[in-house]
């Protein structure tokens, strides 16, 4: 076996003795499950990415099937107030995004993406079939009460070793789940290879179908699985979910042979925190006299900057730290690039914040939404639409605007700002915070009105009345989900790639975790009289008026940060050592051009 390197893009090809290319990659060799390098023509393309898709599309199911309607089981079937019910949703939901950077770091760091799928895998099939227990067993539920709504306090709500099994299920789905969301993408495409255009092409379509597959996988749980679970049982509902999963583990495991693996490089988290560490150690050394004087600094594949310039101190060269071997030690010293990297990444924080509020008003489309459904009428004819069903719209609105990106917005853009790009992906998210807030008045208006008609007049206004709200909240999200994936793959140091898909699942977990937050202070402050489990009796509306205004408010911030952001300018340097030899893997090139594709060409 030979070893060619193109010297102008640092691109790695492994060749066969017959001359068939079997591997590539800057990231390192391809291998097969047997360690030997990938026969190409045995091995990866769209007979493994398919499996892949296989994992994703049950994750979906099975998490969307669980999220969008437990609220409703909770408050109806466990007598937990709507308040608390909320909380126990947005938590479970936090929770399995902030574990996807867990997932990554171990991915990254030890066990490999194949691995740490098949595993996540699993551990979500155990936690669903718990969670299917959990719901079947009489035993883990309180006595049935028919006037939960009117008189709650005669109900008897779940006891502690009653939500204890529940409790078990769906964190364990939380951690399995975060390691399939954070990886099953970056092990779809190390199927492909970079440096063939027909692959590099293919690899670009898988992303269209990776993001069809979560959209088919939710459309079918808040379809078929909630009217399941409402309509036939939960049991039923979550036994559904459980064997999707179990039989994606199978398949899985089952295309082992054909699969192309790569080895784990280790964890940019590592970077950061060595920076981090270096620098404070070193804090009262005082700087060099000039910039020029520190660690590889002529070397380095991005330009110093003054920017957090106490991070400098990591690179200072002292007696020991510039002894022989010391100063190729990472954790004696670092380099001015490992530093530039994470000053890039630090730059990410401002705009990082303002994207969090975004996902705390999502989430109320899985939580007090679907509770205002529930007191709404909701037949079409004679069939009763079960009120988790109503999230629909939110995904039909998410395909109807990722579709119209490519057809009317970004041409539109393109004409009247003379921009290639069209809309960049700062202004993408702009778009989406000011639908979300549009999204909190429509639903702050639609809920005084229900409140109204069934209080004052005796009536049941229709849940399809909700639709405008549902529909809001899905088109933020296809501007901002975009926008936001595209802006910290795009912003994000070239090596550090695989963390930024990270970052941005942690906007997500934060926006969850600050609508538990808010519920319970606002739960607290207004003494339970805003949030009740009988909406008739509480003052929801002005809950979304709150969020209405801290949106508002968000984004005045996020317009002061967005406008002083200067763009990353792309740099393709040579290496500067021998840790920073790791450049453009293939699945760097296809994150960049991830929130582009979604936008343009939808699924």
């Amino acid at each position: 076996m030979t070893q060619i390197k193109a010297s102008k893009c640092h691109i790695v090809v492994l060749v066969s003795s017959h001359g068939e290319k079997v591997g590539g990659g800057s990231d390192g060799a391809v291998y097969d499950f047997r360690g030997n390098p990938a026969d190409k023509s045995k091995t990866g393309g769209w007979l493994g990415a398919g499996l892949a898709l296989g994992v994703e599309l049950s994750e979906r199911i099975c998490v969307m099937g669980i999220s969008m309607n437990l609220v409703t089981y909770l408050v109806g079937n466990l007598h937990i107030s709507s308040a608390k019910s909320a909380t126990i949703v947005t938590n479970f939901m936090g929770t399995l995004n902030l574990l996807g950077l867990l997932g990554g770091f171990l991915a990254d760091a030890k066990l490999g993406r194949y691995l740490t799928v098949v595993l996540s895998a699993t551990i979500t099939a155990i936690g669903v079939i718990i969670l299917t227990l959990a719901t079947t067993i009489s035993g883990m539920r309180p006595p049935p009460c028919d006037n939960y709504r009117n008189l709650h306090h005669q109900c008897i709500e779940a006891n502690g070793n009653q939500l204890a099994l529940l409790y078990a299920a769906l964190y364990t789905i939380a951690l399995g789940g975060g390691g399939i969301k954070s990886n099953v993408s970056g092990f779809g495409s190390d199927q492909f290879d970079v440096s063939d255009p027909k692959e590099e092409k293919a690899m670009i379509f898988f992303f269209n179908r990776f993001y069809f597959c979560i959209s088919i996988g939710s459309l079918f749980a808040v379809i078929v699985l909630v009217y399941v679970q409402d309509n036939v049982g939960r049991g039923w509902g979550y036994g559904i979910s459980a064997g999707t999963m179990v039989l994606a583990v199978l398949v899985l495991l089952s295309g082992t042979p054909f699969y192309r693996f790569k080895k784990p490089r280790g964890s940019p988290l590592t970077v950061i925190w060595r920076v981090i560490f270096l620098a404070w150690k070193k804090r009262n050394q005082p700087y060099p006299s000039h910039p020029s004087l520190l660690n590889k600094y002529h070397e380095a594949r991005v330009p110093h900057t003054e920017k957090f310039k106490c991070l400098d101190k990591a690179a200072i060269l002292d007696d020991y730290a510039g002894s022989g071997e010391n100063k190729n030690n990472p954790w004696i010293v670092s380099t001015v690039t490992q530093i530039e990297e994470v000053k890039m990444v630090l730059k990410l924080i401002p705009i990082w914040s303002t994207c969090i509020l975004f996902w705390t008003v999502y989430s109320q489309i899985s939580t007090f939404a679907i509770e205002q459904a529930t007191f709404m009428k909701r037949n079409i004819g004679s069939f009763v639409v079960p009120s988790g069903s109503f999230s629909t719209f939110v995904f039909i609105s998410i395909l109807l605007f990722t579709s119209m990106n490519e057809k009317i917005f970004v041409p539109l853009a393109r004409k009247l700002t003379h921009n290639p790009q069209g809309l960049t992906s700062l202004q993408r998210i702009g778009i989406g915070l000011v639908l979300s807030m549009v999204a909190m008045v429509a639903a702050a208006i639609v809920e005084k009105q229900r409140r109204e008609f069934s209080i004052h007049h005796d009536a049941i206004l229709s849940a399809f009345w909700l639709v405008p709200q549902f529909f809001l909240v899905g088109a933020g999200e296809a501007f901002a989900y975009v926008g936001q994936l595209e802006f910290f793959i795009r912003e994000a140091p070239e090596r550090m790639k695989s963390m930024s898909t990270g970052l941005f699942l942690s906007t997500l977990s934060m926006g969850f975790f600050v609508s538990s937050l808010l519920v319970s202070l606002v739960d607290k402050v207004t003494n339970k009289s805003w949030l009740r489990s009988n909406l008739n009796r509480g003052r929801l509306e002005n809950f979304y008026w709150l969020l209405a205004v801290l949106v508002l408010l968000n984004f005045g911030v996020f317009l002061i940060f967005a406008s002083r952001h200067q763009y990353k300018e792309q740099h393709y340097l040579g290496p500067d050592d021998s840790e920073e030899k790791e450049l453009k893997s293939s699945n760097d090139v296809t994150a960049e051009k991830l929130g582009e594709k979604i936008a343009m060409e939808g699924p």
